[in-house]
C-alpha cells in the first residue's frame, strides 16, 4: 500500500526557497540603489561630512518699546554684543551691537579695528554724521594716550556710538561686526538714543 506524501516537509522546503529569494533580491536592490553623498562640493571621497552652522540673529527676535526721556549711563558688553542704556540705575533699553572689524581685547592703536575698553563720557554730539547720528566718547583719554607714547604708536580717536552708512538703504542693518572700532546700532536707534543722550554721559565698555 503507497503511503501519502508528507505535505508539512513540501511547505517547509518551498518557505525556504522564497525566503532565500527575497534575499537575494534585496541584496540586488541595495546594490542598484544609488548612494546620496552629503558631503560639501568638491571634497574628497573620503572627506568627513560638514555640518554647516546657522549664522545667529543680529537682531533681538521681539521688538522693544520705544526709549523716553534721558539716560544717564550706557553699559557696551563687548563679548555679549550688547548695549543697556540706564537712568538712576534702572535699566531703560537693551541694543544688539557691532563693533569694530577686530572685537576682541583693548583698542592700543589707530588702525587695529577694536572698540576701547573702560570708563569713557559722551564729549560730542555729531548731527552730520556719515552713519546718521553719532555720540562721541572721549577716547583716547590721558592714560591712552601715555600708553600709545610709551609704545611709540598712535593711539587712535574718533571712536563713536553711530548708526548705519548714509549710503545704505533706508532701514537696512550690516551684519557682524564691520566698524572700524566704533560702536553700531540702526538708524531708528540712534535717533532715540541721540535724542535721549546728553554730554557728559557715562559710557562704560566692558571686554
Amino acid at each position: 500500500m503507497t503511503k501519502a506524501p508528507k505535505p508539512r516537509k513540501r511547505r517547509s522546503g518551498r518557505l525556504f526557497r522564497l525566503l532565500v529569494i527575497a534575499l537575494l533580491l534585496g541584496g540586488l536592490w541595495l546594490a542598484l540603489t544609488p548612494q546620496t553623498d552629503l558631503r560639501l562640493p568638491g571634497t574628497r571621497p573620503d572627506a568627513p561630512q560638514v555640518t554647516l552652522p546657522q549664522r545667529p540673529p543680529t537682531r533681538p527676535a521681539l521688538p522693544q518699546a520705544r526709549l523716553t526721556g534721558p539716560v544717564d549711563r550706557i553699559l557696551i558688553e563687548k563679548s555679549q554684543r550688547r548695549m543697556t542704556v540706564y537712568r538712576q540705575g534702572d535699566v531703560l533699553k537693551t541694543y544688539r551691537i557691532g563693533l569694530g572689524f577686530a572685537p576682541a581685547g583693548d583698542k592700543h592703536q589707530q588702525g587695529d579695528g577694536r572698540t576701547p575698553e573702560g570708563v569713557f563720557r559722551i564729549d560730542r554730539r555729531n548731527d552730520r554724521s556719515a552713519y546718521h547720528l553719532s555720540l562721541g566718547i572721549d577716547y583716547p583719554r590721558a592714560q591712552d594716550r601715555a600708553r600709545a607714547q610709551a609704545a611709540g604708536v598712535n593711539p587712535g580717536g574718533d571712536i563713536f556710538i553711530h548708526g548705519q552708512p548714509n549710503q545704505r538703504p533706508e532701514g537696512e542693518v550690516l551684519a557682524g561686526d564691520w566698524t572700524a572700532g566704533c560702536i553700531a546700532i540702526s538708524d531708528a536707534e540712534i535717533a532715540e538714543l541721540f535724542a535721549a543722550t546728553a554730554l557728559g554721559t557715562t559710557v562704560e565698555i566692558r571686554p
